[in-house]
C-alpha cells in the first residue's frame, strides 16, 4: 500500500495541529449547525486577533516604541488571485465535472450492465452505512483513518528480501526437471 506523500501528516506538531483542528471542526459540524461553526471560528479568531494587536498596543505605548501594526506584513501581501491562475482552477473544474457526467450519465442509461450492477449493489450497500452513520460520522472516521494510517503502516512496514534471493530454493532439486 503506497499512501500519498503528505509532509504535514509526518511532522509531529503540524500534524497534530491539522488533525486536532480537522476533528474539532468536524465534531462541531456534527453537533451544531454549519453557519453556527462558522460563526464560532471566525469569532475565536477574531478574539485571538484582536487581543494580539491591543496587547501589542500596550506594549508599544509603555516602551513608547513606533513599531506600526502588528499585521502590517499581511495586510501589504497580495492575495488576489490571478487571472491565471483563475483560469486553471476553472479548467480543473470543468474537466471533473465533464468527467462525472460522462460517468452518471454512463452509468444510469446503462451503457454497461455490469458498471451499473456495481453501481447499483454499491448504492445499495450505502443505504444500509447511511442508516447507521450520518455523513459526519464518516467524515470524522476517515479524518482519523487518513492521521493514523500512514504512521502505523511506516512503524510495522515489513521490509522483505528481493525475490531473485529465494529463487534457488525455489527450484526443484531433481536432476532432470526445469
Amino acid at each position: 500500500v503506497q499512501f500519498p506523500e503528505r509532509r504535514w501528516v509526518r511532522t509531529g506538531p503540524s500534524s497534530l495541529v491539522a488533525f486536532v483542528s480537522s476533528l474539532t471542526v468536524l465534531v462541531a459540524m456534527a453537533t451544531l449547525s454549519v453557519i453556527s461553526v462558522v460563526s464560532y471560528l471566525l469569532l475565536a479568531c477574531l478574539c485571538v486577533t484582536i487581543t494580539f494587536r491591543v496587547y501589542k498596543s500596550v506594549i508599544q505605548a509603555v516602551q513608547k516604541s513606533h513599531e506600526g501594526h502588528p499585521f502590517r506584513s499581511q495586510l501589504d501581501r497580495d492575495i488576489s488571485v490571478s487571472p491565471e491562475s483563475a483560469r486553471q482552477l476553472a479548467e480543473r473544474c470543468r474537466n471533473r465535472l465533464n468527467w462525472l457526467s460522462v460517468q452518471t450519465r454512463r452509468l444510469l442509461l446503462v451503457e454497461d450492465l455490469v458498471d451499473s450492477l456495481k453501481m447499483a449493489a454499491i448504492m445499495w450497500l450505502m443505504t444500509y452505512v447511511g442508516a447507521l452513520f450520518n455523513g459526519v460520522t464518516i467524515l470524522i472516521l476517515a479524518d482519523v483513518v487518513f492521521f493514523t494510517a500512514p504512521p502505523i503502516y511506516q512503524k510495522k512496514k515489513v521490509h522483505h528480501p528481493p525475490l531473485p534471493h529465494f529463487t534457488p530454493l525455489l527450484r526443484p532439486n531433481r536432476p532432470g526437471s526445469l
